[in-house]
């Protein structure tokens, strides 16, 4: 028997309304995810964050959302009213932010923030939570949770703040994991750190993510599948192990524009677009 998928994505579309009409921001997506690490690439603009906030109904009031089938195991997330997205929001589908100096409230505690996450989904007691909250502190690997738990945003680093955002969205203990450039102001010690830290949390807890990100290194060493983006539209999908085969055109494109640490480069190729990529077929 086939398991069900945890989430389906079926023909999304996104756009947001402009001066002279709406502007398409995704158009046409569509993938399943299990419980799993799917990796979702591209350059800035390309509808990556776009649909992780879509799939929260996170997106503003002039966005226009869209789609043949958006659902959370047998939960309809694009007709779900905003009553039924707050239980979902945090409980079944959390979301890490790329900056935790712009997305923890500078005047409460991040013990405090963690608690209130735990208790609003929860509804446990203050004691229960402030418990939960350290044994979650000490669960992303920080230490002296005692000490941290009292301290306010500015009070911690780039890489303990990411780790704060953490213990917030799985404090919950949620089904799906969105991670949005979760290490992208990090340096390559601590992205590593904080890699392997994500990757033990949800294995333990099985869990599915959607890790959205430029490096296509990171999401070829980690991720199980890779979603290729452009122009709000899928270019290609492809295990992750094998993205360096990849056949699109994008894809190579890509590619080629890593830097080298092992050989000399002149400079970087440029990317070439062709305007077919965005309205003809896409590979499999």
């Amino acid at each position: 028997m086939t398991e069900t998928p945890l989430l389906q994505v079926e023909d999304l579309r996104v756009s947001y309304q402009g001066r002279v009409g709406p502007v398409p921001a995704v158009r046409g997506i569509s993938f399943t995810l299990g419980r799993e690490r799917l990796g979702i690439v591209g350059e800035s603009g390309s509808g990556k964050s776009t649909i992780g906030r879509a799939i929260l109904g996170l997106l503003p009031r002039n966005a226009t959302v869209a789609a043949r089938r958006l659902r959370l195991h047998d939960t309809d997330l694009l007709h779900a009213s905003e009553r039924a997205l707050r239980d979902i929001r945090g409980r079944r589908i959390s979301m890490v932010l790329q900056d935790p100096k712009f997305s923890l409230n500078p005047v409460m505690t991040v013990g405090h923030q963690i608690a209130e996450s735990y208790r609003v989904h929860r509804r446990a007691s203050a004691t229960e939570a402030r418990r939960k909250t350290l044994e979650m502190l000490e669960a992303v690997r920080i230490d002296n949770p005692e000490r941290v738990y009292d301290l306010y945003p500015h009070e911690v680093s780039g890489g303990m703040g990411q780790r704060v955002m953490i213990a917030m969205m799985l404090i919950p203990e949620p089904e799906l994991l969105i991670a949005d450039e979760p290490t992208s102001a990090l340096d390559v010690t601590v992205q590593a750190q904080l890699l392997v830290l994500i990757n033990e949390l949800i294995a333990r807890r099985g869990m599915g993510l959607i890790l959205i990100s430029h490096n296509l290194n990171l999401v070829a060493s980690f991720c199980d599948r890779v979603v290729v983006m452009y122009a709000g539209r899928v270019m290609e999908t492809c295990r992750a192990a094998e993205l360096d085969r990849a056949q699109h055109p994008y894809t190579r494109g890509l590619l080629a524009c890593r830097p080298l640490i092992d050989r000399a480069q002149p400079e970087l190729p440029q990317l070439a677009r062709d305007p077919s990529w965005l309205d003809g077929p896409v590979a499999a």
